[in-house]
């Protein structure tokens, strides 16, 4: 998962094609087990949204050093190898100018919204993206930037 925000404090949330009103940050998969985690947040961030990670400040794109395993949503299951229930998530946050233009990927995702972070997390329908955004805003994590 990969929380883009903007120096604002402004949270990117996308609606889901397949489920409306589900709006999330950026999610995605890895392509082969061994694909590098930051290059797999880079290729979803560009797939779903148009930005391309290597356009931007070098270190804008951060590994938050946090992962947590959780039982996949039966609707989605489908999308990943038969049997497979559980996937591993790992959180990065990305900063982009205030300006940054949005193109969505509409098999994926048809609307946009930039939210203050505190109303984003309340927004958006996963727990551990509400907890990606709320831990991305503690004083620990954006005082660092």
């Amino acid at each position: 998962m990969v929380v883009i925000y903007k120096s604002n404090g402004e949270v990117l949330l996308i609606e889901r094609a397949d489920k409306a009103h589900f709006w999330q940050s950026v999610t995605g998969s890895l392509d082969s087990p061994d694909e590098d985690l930051a290059l797999a947040a880079a290729r979803e961030v560009f797939e779903e949204t148009g930005i391309d990670v290597r356009s931007l400040t070098p270190g804008a794109l951060i590994n938050m050093q946090h992962q947590i395993e959780y039982e996949i949503y039966p609707q989605w299951r489908h999308r990943y190898a038969p049997g497979v229930t559980r996937n591993c998530e790992h959180w990065f946050s990305l900063l982009v100018p205030n300006d940054i233009q949005i193109r969505l990927s509409p098999r994926e995702h048809v609307a946009y919204q930039w939210l203050p972070h505190k109303e984003a997390a309340r927004v958006c329908f996963s727990p551990s993206n509400r907890d990606a955004i709320l831990r991305l805003f503690s004083a620990s994590q954006v005082g660092t930037r």
